[in-house]
This record gives structure tokens, sequence and C-alpha cells, in this order.
């Protein structure tokens, strides 16, 4: 079965709608304008219960199909990136510095269409539960909603999620069981010594040669400390201390991030970063205060439900445009934590080639919203089947 041909009817409507969010960009979990324009097109779809205020502005609807069953729940992010846009396109960002560059815009329609679709037909027997969820970006917002307690109070069961990719020839998927995209960790060390006059070195503690060894040293850990078949990279990306050349600063600070596979990669790479901070202000006689910041945990696919997502995006766009063994990728999504709490999958849309993600001239190719909305719809109708087609 290829798209659904009532959703390839939705096209224009959706591209309308994936237009007019383009134009508007929020930040965050701040969504007021992105959440109403959601709201009301839920609304008009005729939804059974419409939910808001989740993490601010996040929504959970749910359409209850011609039968009693489970609850699958499908989850679209809604917040842009603080980029300057320059895409040159019509519906360019109204908002300075602020645009859709990650394609957001495009996963909101998505489940709009297919929202529209499960409330219009309802064959299915069961609940789905729309996740609209803001903060994917800055402020965790995935994480907020499952502790509000979205899972638990709506009975979601499964959980599923996409994300368009401009590495892929548009209207291919791509996943994989385990591992898909890695846990993300910031780190800024904060090095205290006493400043004063360059020309007399031996009156002062120097935070910048502490600087200098600390990054060396934190560039051992992954050729001395992990396992060569381990993912990790720690980068650092920020070394800061100084302003004239005749002065030894007071304070240097050294930034960067840390992502893996694994809790216990990321157990380690946080013990060691800590180490190698007391080690350096023994030897170097600074004061190192180290910030070690945890942010989204790896997003990892559970096996059954992994399978099953691949057999529906293989019945959209057949067999031979979807990769199951997709390369995990060192980039993080917060889709994970609810990956934590409940079984589900989550998959690549292809887009084409094109400007990467966070790129300024990034826009989403309405072309394979059809694809993705029929994918969700499919989710539903096969993962909650009515006797008849059961």
């Amino acid at each position: 079965m290829p798209v659904l041909n009532r959703i390839a009817g939705y096209a224009e409507e959706m591209q309308g709608w994936r237009r007019w969010l383009h134009r508007h960009p929020e930040l965050g979990l701040d969504l007021p304008v992105t959440a109403a324009f959601v709201a009301e097109r839920l609304r008009e779809f005729g939804v059974d219960e419409l939910h808001e205020g989740y993490a601010e502005t996040g929504i959970v609807a749910l359409i209850r199909g011609q039968a009693d069953g489970p609850v699958i729940g499908l989850r679209a992010d809604m917040d842009a990136l603080p980029i300057v846009e320059e895409t040159g396109a019509e519906h360019a960002s109204e908002t300075e510095g602020r645009m859709h560059a990650c394609g957001h815009d495009g996963h909101t329609t998505m489940l709009l269409g297919a929202a529209k679709y499960l409330a219009e037909t309802r064959r299915f027997a069961g609940t789905v539960a729309l996740i609209f969820q803001p903060g994917e970006e800055l402020g965790g917002g995935g994480k907020v909603m499952c502790d509000e307690g979205i899972m638990e109070r709506f009975g979601i069961g499964q959980v599923y999620a996409l994300h368009n990719s401009p590495d892929m020839e548009a209207g291919r998927f791509a996943t994989r069981v385990g591992p898909m995209m890695a846990a993300v960790d910031d780190f800024a060390i904060t090095l205290r010594g006493v400043g004063g006059h360059a020309a007399w070195p031996q009156d002062c503690v120097d935070p910048v040669a502490a600087c200098v060894q600390l990054v060396s040293a934190l560039n051992t850990v992954l050729t001395r400390n992990v396992s060569a078949f381990e993912n990790v990279v720690l980068s650092v990306t920020q070394i800061q201390a100084g302003h004239a050349t005749n002065v030894v600063p007071a304070e240097g600070l050294v930034a960067g991030t840390v992502r893996c596979f694994t809790h216990e990669a990321r157990a380690l790479m946080k013990r060691r970063i800590g180490e190698i901070c007391d080690g350096v202000a023994l030897s170097m006689g600074v004061e190192v205060t180290l910030d070690y910041t945890e942010d989204y945990p790896p997003t990892i696919n559970h096996p059954d439900e992994t399978g099953f997502a691949v057999e529906v995006a293989r019945e959209v766009v057949g067999e031979d445009r979807v990769d199951p063994d997709w390369p995990a990728e060192m980039g993080a999504e917060d889709f994970s934590f609810m990956l934590e709490v409940r079984p589900g999958a989550y998959l690549f849309l292809g887009q084409g080639k094109g400007p990467r993600c966070h790129h300024p001239a990034f826009d989403f190719n309405d072309e394979v919203t059809p694809i993705g909305a029929s994918y969700f719809a499919r989710l539903v109708e096969r993962g909650l089947p009515l006797e008849t087609e059961a």
C-alpha cells in the first residue's frame, strides 16, 4: 500500500499549514502561537480529547477508534532554532533571528495530516495519542512531558517518532534496532589561579598553562580509557582566558561536549573528566570547578517495535526504499526520554539532498509530507487492527 489516497488529497492543505508554521517560529518550551495553531486544527478535525499545557505549551490529543484497544503514541516536535534564515523562500521566517532550521514545522504538519485522516476514518481498535512536543532543541520538552505523566495518564503503551533527513533521497526511510542517536552531555570547567604582570609569572598561578594541560589530558581519555570498540566523542569547543598580552589572567574556561551510546560509557566519561580536573588542580596549583550537565540520553530503538515500524514503512514506500540498518549518529534527540519509559522506534525520512539540519539555508521538503503522514496513519491502523482486518 503506497501513500494513502485520502492523505495525498491533503497535500496542498498540509503545505499551507507547514509554511504558516515556518513563517512563525518559536523557541524552547514557549510556543503559544504554534500550540494555538495546532490546537485549532485538531479541534477542526474533531479529536475526542484535547489536553493542552504540558511542558508549558505541549499538547496531547486523543482519537478513539471503532472498538476498544491499546493506546499508541505518535510524537512530533514543534520548536524552532535561534538562527537567522537564509533560504530566501517566500514563506521565510517573519521573526528575525529565529527559523525552523531542523524541519520541526514539517514534523508537526505530518502528524497533523495523520490526525485529520485518523479522525475521519477511525479504522482501528484502540486509541491514538497525538503528542505535540515543545522544546526538543532547547528545554528538554520530551523529558518534561514524561515527568508530567503523559504516558501513565493516557495509557500509552508504545510510542513512535519521525525526523526528516537531508542526507537521504526523498521518500526513503531509515532506522536501526538499538542505539540510533547518541547521549549528549556538556561540561564547563573553570580554572582559577592568581593573575598578575606577565613579566613576573613566578608571582602568579597561571590558569592559561593549566588550561593547556587540561585539554591535553582530556584528549587522552578516548585513547587510553575507552575501548576501541566503543563509539565515544569528546570535543573541547571553548577555551577562554585573558584579554591582554602582558597580563596573566586570574581565570580560564575549558568547555565542550561528550557523545556516546551506552550508559556505561557515559558514566566512565563523567568520572574520568572529574578525575582529570582534580589532577590538574593538584599539579598546577589552581582551583578547578567542573560543571557537568547530563542532557539527553541515547535514543535506543526497541527491537519488536522497530521491526514493526520497518514493515509499515515498507508498506508505504516499498521494500527497497527502507534501510533497517542505518548507522547510528552522534547527534542527540530528546525523544530518547520517551523511549526510556515506553517501547517504540525512531525513524528518519529522507527529504532529498540539501543543506543539513541547523543550517540557515535549510527548508523542509513539502513533497514528503504525505509520506510521513501516511506512515503515522498506517502505524495506527496496523498496530491497532479492527477484527475484520486482524
